[in-house]
């Protein structure tokens, strides 16, 4: 697909030539017309900046794809935040908030491998759309239980759990389509506004959950209605994405040799294994969301043990983190694909690290929504960067196998982190777990940096 991007180069002003004379020689009849037309084609350094920023959006699939994909994200973000806060209305403990988390991810580790091999040996678009329908489902099957106040948590854990097979599915054709989208060059600026739109999701989702339980007590309905609005938005938000999925254009090639499942797993397995770089990349994704994302996790509880506020300053602080990481992923879009991303990576794992446990300890307000803001650029810095660089080192063919690996550990390192760290905190309290976290957090990205001809040479 033609690359929409200006190709204009600076032009040169013609000035009029000085001779030995007393008067300078008459210009050239539309010279200065000429140079001003020349001047006016140039770029500015802010249009300049912009092209640079947004330059995957100039293959038609991919706009397609990102604004279906950030349509059903803001619906899942209002699901996520309502969910949470159900979840604690009903049980009032940490670990199950966790359980939650855990069985939602939990098919990640279960079945992404194989999703991995599905997503090379058929068509990652129509994967993607079955993934959508069975969780278009799942919202709208909580809503009705909802609707009909019969919902108890053995219902909210098994529909989450059914929504996690239909991503561990849908996740690795959904990664592996995003390279058939864009040219190579292109890619990094590709996965930075991918994750843009997931991270626009994490502002507006809690902010719309904030609004509908606004409009909806005003309208004399309680705080579980107001909920139940939530999983019916986000099941209808499916039916966006599942339109602009059948809207694209690429076609699924089939691979040249098809063996059995088994051997394509196996061959992908050696594949990362026999990649030292790719497999420190995949140990470096699993730390960040084993010790890192218990920090989302845990934000009900600090909304309401610490801060002693409602669901309103619990959908602010999500907010505030999605804010931050929107402006991380807008960075990482503009430097595209840059010298030493491995480098960067890292050093910004140690400064997430170091803001968990600076959250941790903070009793004020306001400087907990800075840090947020703050934790969410690092760990969009990070995620963007390592992700990007899976990406490129990952040829076609093997793709799917590759970032279903990836997805296991990035994934995967979600629902185990929750688990422990929500058990953990029933011993001891959210804060200690969170400075624990960021302290090995940490530690784990200085090895990396002090290893040599390793992820940091990247």
């Amino acid at each position: 697909m033609a690359n929409l991007r200006s190709d204009v180069k600076p032009g040169k002003m013609n000035l009029p030539r000085v001779t030995t004379a007393a008067a300078p020689k008459t210009p050239t009849p539309g010279s200065d017309a000429q140079a001003s037309a020349e001047t006016a084609s140039t770029p500015s350094f802010g249009t300049r900046t912009l092209m640079r920023t947004l330059s995957a959006f100039s293959y038609r699939d991919f706009r397609v794809q990102w604004f279906g994909a950030c349509t059903s994200s803001i619906g899942t973000w209002m699901q996520i935040v309502a969910q949470n806060w159900l979840v604690l209305s009903l049980t009032h403990s940490p670990f199950f908030l966790g359980l939650d988390a855990f069985l939602q991810q939990l098919p990640i580790i279960l079945f992404s491998l194989v999703g991995g091999v599905l997503a090379d040996r058929h068509d990652r678009r129509r994967t993607l759309i079955a993934s959508q329908y069975i969780q278009m489902t799942t919202s709208a099957a909580l809503a009705a239980l909802m609707y009909f106040q019969v919902v108890q948590i053995w219902h909210i854990l098994t529909l989450s759990f059914v929504t996690g097979i239909a991503q561990a599915f849908g996740g690795p054709a959904y990664q592996s389509l995003i390279p058939s989208l864009v040219d190579k060059k292109d890619l990094p600026n590709a996965v930075a506004l991918n994750s843009i739109q997931f991270n626009v999701a994490r502002v507006l989702g809690p902010l719309l959950f904030a609004a509908t339980l606004t409009v909806f007590t005003r309208w004399g309905y309680d705080e579980p209605q107001a909920m139940n609005a939530c999983f019916l938005l986000n099941s209808l938000s499916f039916v966006v994405v599942i339109n602009t999925l059948m809207a694209l254009h690429v076609k699924h090639i089939p691979p040249a040799t098809s063996t059995g499942m088994r051997d394509e797993l196996r061959n992908g397995l050696s594949y990362v294994r026999h990649q030292g770089m790719l497999l420190g990349l995949i140990v470096l994704a699993a730390a960040t969301t084993f010790l890192g994302f218990a920090v989302l996790t845990f934000l009900p509880l600090f909304a309401q043990q610490v801060f002693h506020e409602g669901a309103s300053t619990y959908s602010h602080l999500m907010a505030f983190s999605g804010a931050g990481s929107i402006v991380g992923a807008l960075t990482v879009a503009w430097l595209g694909k840059f010298k030493r991303m491995g480098l960067t990576a890292l050093s910004m794992q140690v400064v997430y690290g170091l803001l968990i446990v600076a959250f941790a300890l903070s009793r004020t307000l306001i400087l907990s929504e800075v840090l947020l803001f703050l934790t969410g650029f690092a760990l969009m810095v990070v995620f963007s960067t390592v992700t990007s660089l899976v990406q490129l080192i990952a040829p076609n063919e093997m793709r799917g196998r590759v970032m279903s690996i990836y997805m296991l550990a990035f994934r995967g390192g979600m629902p185990l982190g929750s688990l422990v760290s929500g058990w953990v905190a029933t011993l001891t309290s959210a804060p200690t777990v969170l400075i624990m976290n960021g302290v090995l957090l940490s530690s784990v990205a200085a090895w990396f940096l002090l290893k040599k001809h390793g992820v940091r040479e990247l």
